[in-house]
This record gives C-alpha cells, structure tokens and sequence, in this order.
C-alpha cells in the first residue's frame, strides 16, 4: 500500500508481441511520481523475448512485476485480462497497455480520481508514426504535447481544478471516453459483473462491453481529463474481422439494462487459485 493511500492499486498492462514497445510502456512507470504496489502483465501469447524484457527491467522498478502469460492462440485479450485479474493483488485496478507511454503523473492522477462506487475512464494522445519510431530507435526519450496529432492536444493538458471541475460532468453520454488503455476499477466491482466477456474474441468492444456491465450494475463512470496524460504510440491497426460480432455483442448488452454478469468470464479463474 503507497503512501496517502488506504487501498492497494495493480496497474494492470496488455501486451502481445511488441517488447520494444512494452519497454517503452515500463520505463514510464519507472518514471511515476507515484508507483503502483505491483505491476501485472497480462501477455496474451508473446514469445521468450517478452519474458526476458520483463526480466530485465524488473531491475529497475523497486516493485513486484508479475507476468501472466498463455500461449499464442489467437486474439485472446479478454481471456488473458480476467487469468492476470485473478491473480492481481490490489484492491485497485488502473489498465492500460503495453504501447502507451504514461506521462509521470499518471498514477497519481488516477488515484486522485479514485472513489468507491465509480469507474474512471481517461483519454490518450496519438503518436504519429515517425515520432514513435524516434522514441523506439532511442533518438527521443519522452513524447512532448505537440508531437501528438492535433486534434488530440486537449488530451495532454493537466489543469488540476478543472481535472475536478470536468470528472462528473464531462462525458454525459454512456459510452463516450470508454478506452482500456486509459481505465480504472474496483477489483470487486469487476469481479461483480464476471470480468471480461470471453465470449469477445479479436479486437474490439471488450472495453465498452464490460463497462455498460458496470453501469447496469450501480457503478458510475467518471470521466478523467485534464490529468492521467497517456502516449499511444504508433503501429499498424489490428484486424477487425471479429468487429461485427463484438459490437453485436456490445449491443445486446447495451439494451438490457438487467445484463450485469457475462456467462464466459473471470469466474473460472479465479476458481482455478
């Protein structure tokens, strides 16, 4: 448990085969003004070089890193979030993932925002591609505001008033500003609604899908701006050849208000302890 603190946090990382990126994503937790009590990798099938990355830079964060790890069968984030939740051991669960570059106050932001009873969803600034490749290539060690597209400039901005002023009230609609590379939750509120829709397979909707969850279930979204700034570095897109069905998925659940648990979810795992 960090000072200032009366809970324990887990920040939590997705990672699938992109070390250069996820040593990008570690160092800047290195770099937190506030750490987590523990840093779990949720590594959705990554060959042996992510593993001695992790290894690596174990050496220079004074806290636990925990990497939990299946083997490469496909598109699987869900099923890898809910093994690495299960086995997380803090209260509370910030998420992002392994191609973000969290500015230095990023934890201590969203523990400012953290409350009972509420999820948090913050927002990301853009990288372009030739920026990224600098700070892969080691050219440029940190990304600066105006190396983010444009129109994502708003999403760097840390204004500690109106951070509070904008939680509650920026966001209104349901399923505006719901990103897992930006997030944080309860670990029993998750659990609560059964975690990650496995059900979810490819990329897309898993995120919003498991909020609306939430929602249905009494827990309020706030919206994080002006604070938890978070770099998403360039790369290719994933396929999106499972949207369809995701969001059709996302759909059901958005119309049935009683839709609290999913059936294929973080239950079976934590059976498995």
């Amino acid at each position: 448990m960090q000072p200032g603190c009366d809970f324990t946090t887990t920040l939590l990382i997705s990672t699938y085969n992109k070390p250069d990126y996820l040593r990008q994503t570690l160092l800047s937790v290195a770099r937190q003004t506030v750490l987590p009590d523990e840093v779990v990798v949720a590594d959705d099938g990554s060959t042996d070089e992510t593993r001695q990355l992790i290894d690596e830079i174990r050496t220079l964060i004074p806290i636990p890193i925990q990497r939990v790890w299946h083997p490469d069968d496909g598109f699987r984030k869900c099923e890898i979030l809910n093994k690495a939740l299960a086995q997380a051991a803090g209260e509370y669960i910030i998420q992002t993932d392994g191609d973000i570059i969290l500015e230095r106050h990023f934890m201590a932001d969203h523990l400012e925002m953290a409350e009972r009873g509420y999820f948090v969803c913050g927002s990301r600034i853009l990288l372009p591609e030739e920026v990224t490749r600098r700070i892969l290539d080691g050219t440029q060690e940190l990304p600066r505001l105006r190396d983010g597209k444009i129109g994502f400039w708003f999403n760097g901005l840390r204004i500690g008033w109106l951070r509070h002023y904008l939680t509650k009230r920026f966001g209104k609609k349901a399923e505006r500003g719901i990103r897992g590379c930006n997030t944080a939750y309860w670990k029993a509120d998750l659990v609560a609604v059964n975690g990650f829709n496995e059900d979810i397979t490819g990329w897309g909707a898993e995120d919003a899908e498991m909020a609306f969850r939430m929602m249905h279930n009494r827990v309020r979204k706030k919206i994080l701006k002006m604070g938890g700034i978070a770099y998403h570095m360039w790369h290719p897109l994933s396929s999106d050849d499972r949207l369809q069905i995701n969001e059709a998925i996302l759909k059901t659940v958005k119309n049935d208000p009683d839709k609290v648990r999913c059936d294929n979810g973080i239950d079976k795992h934590l059976s498995e302890l």
